[in-house]
């Protein structure tokens, strides 16, 4: 797992990361001791991915509405 923090990596990176994570967790052999750290991990990159697609969204509509204002 990722030591990175969370606003430094990118959007393909979290989405990878948290892909790990979630397989990691559907396995029978969790340790225990790490779920809550893993758990909270996946909510940081759930966060920042949903903040990316936020930003991303928001650029493409003012670049749409430039085009249309056209």
């Amino acid at each position: 797992m990722s030591t990175e923090p969370t606003g430094e990596i990118g959007y393909a990176a979290a989405l990878e990361e948290l892909q790990k994570i979630l397989a990691d967790l559907e396995t029978e052999s969790v340790d225990v001791d790490l779920l809550a750290s893993r758990v909270e991990r996946a909510d940081e990159l759930i966060r920042l991915c949903r903040d990316r697609l936020e930003a991303a969204n928001l650029k493409v509509e003012k670049v749409v509405d430039a085009l249309d204002s056209d």
